[in-house]
């Protein structure tokens, strides 16, 4: 067997321990029964190791063998894609590890734990994934420094495999930077999209409140100047008009209506970069309201931004916006759409639109009316708020006074259609949180939010939020999941402010690593084709020539830099040994035995033994010694050391 001809059995462990390592994060990808499948061969491997009977002969291995391909075809319905792929290597590396024969078969798993190695980041691309494939890819290559070395020392082997790995680090950078980044076509890539959680083009009672106890990250966005308050960052999204009196949904004739006409915009404008985690809708959460934006992105009849990029990658805009606009007129079929309603309204709520002057007096005060309503008739907000699956909006309107944002966007706007008003539900997110460490906003799934919108004469669509005047808080602070458990803990816990302390700790720490992140992100995952000739734009280079003359020049100047410091090191310390070496032939010289011009180590060596028989043994101890540390690999410090004392020792 290969550990007993081959390998011993601490490199062996070694590598079989490694393999472990590199497979194990697939537990979150892959499908449970065929990660439970590798494991049990790396353990039947393992045992192997001590049993060489016990592993498989030849019909059991190809039982395995047709076993293993036929669960990979019936999980995926095939061997194609992401996950399948993914699943065949991670199968043919554990069935390979039960028929090791040869050296050759050591180098093939390697090769094969290589591509498993990197099939970690067709699912996720964090720099801690990075930072976690480096280390098992290091540990790999020193596998093969075992496998080809005499001694087998997993350490030394380490420790030759991470100096390699640092000296190929440079010239990793400059290729990064510098190669040429090609998009694959869409159809090479076999894209496998997971559901993503997060806003949907449909809007029911508690499908908003889902989504807050999720700290799931879903765009940052840094500014260029000062960020807007609080209040005023409203990240808009899908536009709901038409309902059924439960459900809201967008507007059917939505995709032939052509964008509507800019709007007029005063105050300051805010530009800020958007950086969008990958999702599965083309939707991008621009400030309300955004005046200017680049390619890919466009703007429907709703002002809602959307990308032709695909949404299942993360991508990066450069938008500006403004806080304060007016829309102008309403057309036609806006004022359709914008007052829709599903049947007739009951009596209580027509008598409510009565009792607020919602049929005979002024739109806006009957909208001050509507919130000074929801504000002093006992409305409280919640994020649990009761079922009410038959007449929801009567129901929360006149029994159960309670819900989330989406329970009062829905009512508001269903109260201001039966007043004959404009109005429409407007979904997206609200706040974020600052990285004060980036200086830049994390807008989290905790804070989707539905607000409402009326059109009102010379001043357009209006954003209202009924929310606002029932919960100001939630405008004014971002709904953070940690916070709540962590508040919950800190009463429970605190008595001298320790636990505070502590979660002020963790949060800092949080902020530090979501600085670090971003920039990972964007600098890193991101660098695509576009921001790349945007980053070589800014030091001169414009063009594919310079691009490649650049990137040779580079990578030249590293490898004789490298290459200056491996031949100067090796001088240096071949130098220290023929210097030891020459206070030796000093003290034969004494002794009238002096080394002639062109005579190696060797034939002086048998002269001095010649001479001097007593001492034969110093002589040929010093001689192999010398020829060892001159002409083989580098000495360290201490076999230089070693070898200056033997030559003080030296004495006739």
């Amino acid at each position: 067997m290969i550990d007993k001809f081959y390998l011993p059995r601490p490199v062996l462990i070694f590598l079989l321990s490694t393999l472990g390592l590199i497979v194990f994060p697939h537990f979150f990808n892959l499908p449970v029964n065929l990660m439970v499948l590798f494991y049990l061969m790396l353990g039947w491997r393992f045992i192997g190791m001590w049993k060489p009977l016990w592993l498989p002969n030849k019909v059991l291995l190809f039982m395995l063998t047709t076993g293993g391909m036929a669960l990979l075809y019936f999980q995926h319905q095939g061997v194609v894609g992401r996950d399948a792929g993914t699943s065949l290597f991670v199968t043919a590396l554990g069935l390979k590890l039960l028929e090791i024969k040869s050296e050759r078969d050591i180098y093939l798993i390697n090769f094969l734990a290589f591509i498993v190695a990197a099939s970690q980041f067709l699912f996720q691309q964090s720099i801690l994934m990075a930072a976690y494939i480096l280390f098992v890819c290091c540990v790999l290559v020193a596998t093969l420094f075992c496998v080809n070395s005499h001694d087998h020392k997993t350490f030394s082997a380490l420790k030759y495999a991470s100096l390699l790995i640092l000296q190929g680090l440079p010239i990793s950078i400059v290729l990064f930077i510098l190669f040429p980044r090609v998009e694959a076509p869409r159809w090479i890539l076999f894209d496998e999209h997971r559901a993503k959680s997060g806003l949907s083009d449909t809007m029911e009672p508690g499908s908003i409140s889902d989504l807050v106890l999720s700290d799931d990250l879903v765009f940052r966005v840094r500014f260029a100047g000062e960020l807007p308050p609080a209040w005023q960052r409203y990240w808009r999204g899908p536009v709901l008009s038409w309902t059924d009196g439960k459900r809201w949904t967008q507007a059917p004739n939505l995709s032939v209506i052509k964008s509507p006409p800019s709007p007029q915009f005063t105050g300051l404008p805010y530009q800020y970069t958007l950086l969008m985690e990958p999702q599965n809708k083309n939707w991008v959460y621009g400030l309300e309201m955004v005046a200017d934006y680049g390619f890919p992105v466009h703007q429907n009849a709703n002002y809602q931004l959307v990308t032709s990029d695909d949404p299942n990658k993360r991508a990066e805009y450069t938008i500006t916006s403004y806080t304060r606009f007016n829309t102008g007129s309403l057309s036609a079929r806006e004022a359709q759409d914008a007052l829709q309603l599903p049947g007739g309204a009951s009596y209580n709520i027509k008598q409510l639109v009565t009792n607020l002057q919602g049929f005979d007096g002024d739109p806006e005060n009957f909208i001050k009316r509507v919130l000074n309503h929801f504000k002093v008739e006992n409305f409280h907000y919640t994020l649990t708020p009761p079922l009410a699956e038959d007449h929801p909006i009567e129901t929360f309107l006149f029994e159960s006074r309670q819900g989330f944002c989406s329970h009062y966007a829905s009512a508001f706007v269903y109260l201001m259609r039966i007043a004959d008003i404009p109005a429409r539900v407007v979904t997206g997110y609200q706040g974020g949180e600052l990285n004060p460490v980036g200086n830049f906003l994390e807008i989290r799934q905790s804070d989707a939010h539905a607000w409402a919108e009326v059109w009102l004469q010379n001043k357009g669509w209006v954003r209202v939020d009924p929310t606002a005047a029932i919960a100001p808080e939630r405008i004014e602070n971002t709904i953070n999941p940690d916070q709540l458990v962590a508040g919950e803990l800190i009463r429970y816990l605190s008595v001298d402010g320790h636990a505070q302390g502590a979660y002020n700790w963790l949060r800092q720490a949080r902020q530090l690593w979501g600085h670090v992140d971003y920039n990972w992100q964007r600098w890193v995952i991101n660098y695509d084709n576009k921001n790349q000739s945007r980053f070589l734009s800014k030091w001169g280079i414009s063009d594919l020539k310079t691009m490649i003359y650049g990137m040779v020049a580079a990578a030249s100047l590293i490898i004789g830099l490298l290459a200056w410091m491996l031949l100067h090191q090796k001088q240096k310390s071949t130098a220290m040994a023929l210097r030891i070496y020459q206070r030796f032939c000093k003290k034969l010289a004494k002794q009238g035995l002096i080394i002639s011009t062109g005579e190696g180590p060797k034939d002086f060596a048998a002269r001095a033994r010649f001479k001097f028989p007593a001492y034969a043994k110093e002589i040929d101890f010093i001689s192999a010694g010398f020829i060892r540390l001159h002409y083989g690999k580098d000495p360290s410090l201490e076999e230089l050391k070693m070898f200056r004392r033997r030559v003080a020792r030296f004495k006739i």
